[in-house]
């Protein structure tokens, strides 16, 4: 048996008028759906136009069995994948780089001595590295006259074709151009996927991690790629002075995203790739809410 969902719902609309329905009927994904969800779907699935005010009421979840696709399955504008790293108060992203603080600025407490009664506020303070969480590099990081957050364009980093390249940690470390073969790449954000992810926030995850050689970057350019991604700690072999995947990436104007997570949920292509960064003058890296979008 599956999960079904009965319900009453009015939609008022924006230039006059309104449409009821009762004890509608509609199956569902998971245990639960929320009425914003509901009242989504109807709209989505009447094509309807001009949707003010929505009003879903006597809902009730039971057990029935299925009588078209589930809600999730039919919607047609794809998934999206979280693909970050959730930054909190004492999180090390690096060894030797301090962790960010999170506290409020002003509590809550604090802010009922200005507001009337009821009304309450809270101001977070952040105080922290720029390379904390899943971060995105580009070359103002490496390069004194590269271009900093404000001036690498949207296109670089919003909406990019994507392909998962899948090379785990424990088949090699050391990932060469041989394993970036055969894909085609060109135009693409390039996310590897090594499973080391799993070792976030763990010792392990600081030291002998998986990373790119010089002769991998220098391929990656050579192919005219838009953005590499990877779930490890570092692109580079840390355990050496040189950085020779950030200078070659970083010198080509390819944006660098480290310390991703989940890109076991991604199919190996047909999804597009975001990593927006606030627009800071004179900083080379910062914190990004990466995610993928699915096409199907």
């Amino acid at each position: 048996m599956q999960k079904r969902v009965k319900f009453d719902f009015e939609i008022h609309f924006t230039n006059g008028g309104n449409i009821k329905g009762e004890d509608f009927r509609l199956d569902i994904h998971g245990d639960n759906i929320s009425d914003k969800e509901l009242a989504d779907y109807i709209i989505s699935d009447m094509r309807l136009l001009m949707v003010g005010k929505t009003i879903i009421s006597n809902k009730v979840i039971f057990e029935e069995a299925h009588k078209r696709k589930e809600i999730e399955k039919q919607k047609s504008n794809g998934l999206l994948i979280d693909l970050s790293h959730t930054i909190e108060d004492g999180l090390v992203t690096y060894k030797g780089l301090p962790a960010p603080i999170v506290c409020d600025y002003l509590s809550r407490e604090e802010s009922r001595k200005f507001y009337e009664v009821g009304t309450e506020f809270q101001i977070g303070k952040i105080e922290m590295v720029a390379n904390t969480g899943t971060y995105l590099d580009c070359p103002f990081h490496r390069f004194e006259n590269g271009k900093d957050t404000s001036e690498i364009t949207l296109e670089q980093f919003v909406d990019l074709e994507g392909i998962v390249i899948r090379i785990p940690y424990n088949k090699t470390l050391e990932i060469r151009e041989t394993h970036l073969e055969n894909y085609e790449i060109r135009n693409r954000a390039v996310l590897i996927q090594t499973n080391w992810s799993k070792h976030w926030n763990t010792e392990a995850y600081y030291e002998n991690h998986p990373f790119l050689t010089q002769k991998a970057a220098e391929y990656l350019r050579d192919c005219g790629v838009k953005l590499v991604g990877i779930d490890s700690h570092n692109i580079d072999d840390t355990r050496r002075n040189s950085r020779p995947a950030h200078t070659t990436l970083l010198g080509a104007e390819i944006l660098i995203v480290e310390h991703m997570n989940n890109l076991h949920l991604l199919p190996d292509e047909d999804f597009t790739f975001t990593a927006a960064p606030p627009k800071f003058k004179g900083v080379g890296t910062f914190p990004v809410r990466a995610f993928a979008k699915t096409k199907k």
